[in-house]
């Protein structure tokens, strides 16, 4: 990894990884997933980076998306 980039968050799930990268992106924070999960078994983590002139808006990004779903569910 470059330097520069700052691990920010960790998952166990790469769905939850994933999702959270779009809305970074879709946002305008350029972000980095690292997957450490073993292929055959799914131990291991993901690492989501961002450079670390980005890294105070990714974290406002994240919690202010967590507290909008606080609550959320499904209906059907």
């Amino acid at each position: 990894m470059e330097k520069d980039w700052k691990k920010i968050q960790v998952y166990n799930s790469a769905v939850e990884a994933e999702i959270v990268k779009q809305m970074l992106e879709e946002n305008g924070v350029h972000a980095v997933l690292l997957n450490k999960q073993d292929s055959s078994y799914l131990f291991g983590k993901i690492e989501l980076y961002v450079h670390e002139d980005m890294e105070q808006e990714a974290l406002r990004l994240i919690k202010d998306n967590e507290e909008n779903n606080i609550g959320a569910e499904d209906v059907n």
